[in-house]
C-alpha cells in the first residue's frame, strides 16, 4: 500500500513537472515574440522622433518643434543694450536732406530773464507727404490726312506707351512688394488704397509683375548659361505648388549669385539640363539620390553636407539600442573635434593644421568603418567605403568648397516663406516670375545692391530697348 501511494505521488509530480515545462516553453516563446515586438516598436519610435534637428527633414515637417537647448547662464540679461557694450544710435539727417525746418522759441513772459543761446534741441521727424503720387498726363496730338482721311498720332516715349497707367518706378515698387515683401495682390491693393489713396485693380498689379518678369528674362538667362562653368555650386530643392500640382524649386548657389529654377521633376534630369554631363566642377549637396546619380554619370565631384551627416549621427545617438548610440557618440566626438580645429585654423601653421585634420579624419573613418551589428550603422558606414569618404572631406583639400550646405539652405528658405504665404502659382507665367524675381532678390542681396533700383533700371531698359543692367 505504501509503495502504491509513493508511485502514485511520483506520477502526479511528473505530470506537474511536464505541465510546467510545457508552460515554461510557451512563456519563453511569448517572451521572445514580445522582445521582437518591443525592438520593432522602439525602432518605430526612434523614426517618429526624427525632426529637423536630428535628420535631413526640413523644419516645416516638424509636427512638434524640437526643444531648444540653451546654456544656463549665471544671471538673466535685461532686454536692450547691455552694460559695457558700445551704444549704437542713428545718425541724424544731413542738412541737405532736411526739407523743412520749424523753430520753436519761448515768447513773452516765458522768456523773461533768460538768455537765448545759439544752440537747439533737435528732433528730426519723418512724415508722409500729403499726396504720395504724381499724375502725369501725356498728350499726343492727332492729325488728319485730308487726302486719305486717316488719323495720325504724334509718337510718345516708349516707356510711356509700354508702361500705361503705372510708370516704371511704380511698376518696380509693385514687383518689390510682391516678390521682395511676400505681399499678395490683395494686400498691395489695400496698401495703395488706404495709404496712397489710390484705388487700382488687382489685375493691374498682376500685369505690372509680368512686365517686370519680362524685363528680368535676359539677365536670368545669362546666369543660367554661366552655371555650367562654375567651379563650385551649392544645390538644394524644396516643394512648390502650381494650381495644386506638385513642382520643385531648385536653388543653385555660387559665391557671386544665386539662381532658382522651378521644375516638375526632382530627379537628376534637372541637373543634366542645367549643368550638363560635362560639368567638371564640384557640387555641395545633401545625400539625396538625384545628386548621387548625377555625380556617378557625369564628370562632377561632390561635397556632401557635413551638417546633414551630423544630424543623422545625432539621431543615432538618441537610439534606444545602446551599442548603436555608443558608436554614434564616438563618431560625434570626432566630428566636433574636426570642426573645433577648423574654426581655430588661424592659430596653426598650414602644415600643422593639415596634419591635425588628416589625423582626425583618419580616426573618424576608423571608427565609422567598424559599425556595430545593426542595419542603421551598416547603412551609414557604407557611405565611407573606399574613396567615397572623400565626398565628405573634399573641403579639406580645396578651400573654395564649403563643408556644409547651410548657405544654400538659407537661400532657399526665402522661397519656402513665400510659398507658405502665397500658396504657390497658377501657371507657367507665375513660375517664371518666381524664378526671376527670387534670383534677382537673392543675387542683389549677396552683392549688397538695392533690389528696387535694379528692378527699376531693368524695367526702363526693357521699355526703351536700352542695355540691361547686369547682375554680375
Amino acid at each position: 500500500m505504501h509503495k502504491f501511494c509513493y508511485k502514485q505521488c511520483m506520477d502526479t509530480r511528473d505530470l506537474i513537472i511536464e505541465k510546467q515545462a510545457a508552460e515554461i516553453k510557451t512563456l519563453k516563446e511569448i517572451i521572445k515574440l514580445l522582445e521582437n515586438k518591443i525592438r520593432l516598436l522602439e525602432e518605430e519610435i526612434a523614426v517618429l522622433r526624427k525632426n529637423s534637428s536630428n535628420s535631413s527633414k526640413p523644419p516645416s515637417s516638424d509636427i512638434v518643434k524640437p526643444p531648444v537647448i540653451t546654456k544656463t547662464s549665471l544671471g538673466k540679461h535685461k532686454r536692450g543694450g547691455q552694460s559695457g557694450h558700445r551704444k549704437y544710435t542713428r545718425q541724424p539727417f544731413k542738412p541737405e536732406d532736411v526739407d523743412e525746418t520749424y523753430e520753436h522759441e519761448l515768447k513773452g513772459k516765458d522768456a523773461r530773464g533768460l538768455i537765448p543761446l545759439d544752440e537747439w534741441f533737435v528732433i528730426q521727424q519723418v512724415v508722409f507727404p500729403k499726396k504720395m503720387f504724381t499724375v502725369i498726363e501725356h498728350r499726343a496730338r492727332k492729325y488728319l490726312d485730308p487726302v486719305t482721311g486717316k488719323i495720325h498720332i504724334a509718337p510718345m516715349p516708349q516707356e510711356v506707351r509700354k508702361g500705361g497707367l503705372l510708370g516704371a518706378d511704380v511698376t518696380a515698387a509693385v514687383a518689390f512688394m510682391k516678390g521682395g515683401c511676400h505681399m499678395s495682390f490683395s494686400t498691395i491693393k489695400k496698401f495703395f488704397k488706404e495709404i496712397m489713396k489710390l484705388d487700382i485693380s488687382q489685375g493691374m498689379f498682376c500685369k505690372a509683375t509680368q512686365k517686370v518678369s519680362e524685363s528680368l528674362e535676359t539677365v536670368y538667362k545669362k546666369l543660367s548659361e554661366r552655371l555650367p562653368d562654375e567651379p563650385y555650386i551649392g544645390i538644394d530643392e524644396t516643394g512648390h505648388k502650381d494650381n495644386g500640382n506638385k513642382y520643385w524649386t531648385w536653388c543653385f548657389q555660387t559665391p557671386e549669385y544665386t539662381l532658382f529654377h522651378i521644375n516638375v521633376s526632382r530627379g537628376c534630369k534637372v541637373l543634366f539640363d542645367l549643368l550638363g554631363k560635362a560639368f567638371g566642377g564640384t557640387i555641395g549637396c545633401d545625400f539625396y539620390g538625384a545628386y548621387r546619380k548625377f555625380t556617378r554619370l557625369s564628370d562632377a565631384l561632390v561635397q556632401y553636407c557635413m551638417a546633414h551627416l551630423i544630424r543623422e549621427i545625432l539621431f543615432l545617438c538618441e537610439h534606444p539600442v545602446g551599442i548603436l548610440a555608443h558608436w554614434a557618440k564616438k563618431l560625434l566626438k570626432w566630428l566636433k573635434k574636426l570642426f573645433d580645429t577648423l574654426h581655430r585654423s588661424e592659430s596653426f601653421t598650414a602644415e600643422s593644421f593639415a596634419g591635425k585634420m588628416c589625423q582626425i579624419k583618419r580616426d573618424f573613418l576608423d571608427r565609422m568603418r567598424q559599425p556595430p551589428e545593426h542595419k542603421l550603422a551598416k547603412k551609414l558606414a557604407r557611405r565611407f567605403e573606399g574613396e567615397n569618404a572623400d565626398n565628405y572631406f573634399r573641403f579639406l583639400s580645396d578651400p573654395g568648397i564649403e563643408p556644409t550646405n547651410n548657405s544654400t539652405e538659407r537661400e532657399i528658405r526665402y522661397t519656402v516663406i513665400d510659398r507658405r504665404i502665397t500658396q504657390g502659382t497658377r501657371g507657367q507665367a507665375g513660375m517664371r516670375w518666381c524664378e526671376r524675381i527670387w534670383t534677382t532678390i537673392a543675387t542683389c542681396k549677396k552683392q549688397n545692391r538695392n533690389v528696387f533700383d535694379f528692378i527699376h533700371q531693368s524695367v526702363l531698359a526693357h521699355w526703351t530697348n536700352n542695355s540691361y543692367p547686369e547682375l554680375l
